[in-house]
């Protein structure tokens, strides 16, 4: 299995840099490139499995986006609610398997439905997290307020069983969201460094993801360390650093 696990995969969802099809920044096509199969057959994993308009929507401008990017592609498919019934073997004969965006708890609690974790045990293929689906890619996930009211709300879980991909909890979309305020409160100042006690985030802004291969985790491009109530920069734009910095 190789696994990106990207903020965002086709560009800033800010607008702030324009991009056709999917990222090629910090060589994020260059490197699916080398593992991608001719006539790849891909399923996208939903977030929101009832929304069943939004995901063929979302399916829909992925296949797109692939294609632009020089990728070939057999067909693409959606997984929600329509088919929960997907068996471990049914998934495994899939080249590429996306994981969506959207709301952290609503998809958790979707993959735990479809006992997402164990199904993709030994998957040999490509998995590719987007924002949310890359938050539940770890084995204990981080979900970081986000709608109103989650951050003072005591029956709100901040931490959640994910997926087991990695370790890593990252926190993706940073240069949109760290100045952002929720609950009248700084999203990250007084809400998320307070949660960072005893405990290791990786911040990713869109264009920067986490590669995951052979058991080798790599970060490319501006990436961030938040632990300790404090935020450290720990790789640029344009550069790749092991897994190992976030412990520096």
């Amino acid at each position: 299995m190789t696994i990106f696990l990207t903020s965002s995969p086709s560009g800033p969802l800010d607008g702030s840099r324009p991009v056709e099809g999917l990222d090629e920044k910090n060589s994020f096509v260059k490197n699916l490139k080398k593992c991608w199969k001719d006539k790849a057959r891909c399923l996208i994993i939903a977030a929101a499995p009832s929304e069943h308009e939004g995901n063929d929507e979302m399916a829909a401008f992925f296949e797109s986006a692939v294609k632009k990017a020089g990728l070939s592609v057999d067909f693409f498919e959606v997984w929600d609610d329509r088919n929960a019934e997907i068996s471990k073997a049914e998934l495994h004969s899939w080249d590429v398997v996306f994981l969506g965006g959207g709301h952290v708890p609503t998809q958790n609690e979707f993959f735990r439905q479809i006992h997402l974790r164990d199904k993709l045990q030994d998957f040999a293929g490509i998995v590719i997290g987007i924002s949310a689906g890359t938050m539940n890619s770890a084995d204990t996930v981080y979900a970081q307020p986000e709608l109103p009211g989650e951050s003072v709300d005591p029956s709100y879980t901040r931490f959640l069983p994910g997926l087991g991909l990695t370790q890593t909890m990252i926190l993706p979309h940073y240069q949109m969201v760290k100045d952002s305020e929720l609950d009248g409160k700084r999203l990250y100042e007084e809400i998320t460094f307070g949660d960072s006690y005893g405990r290791c985030f990786l911040a990713l802004p869109d264009g920067s993801y986490l590669m995951i291969q052979d058991g080798a985790e790599t970060i490319w491009g501006e990436a961030y360390r938040v632990s300790e109530g404090t935020i450290t920069r720990i790789c640029e734009d344009g550069s790749s650093t092991g897994i190992e910095a976030m412990q520096r």
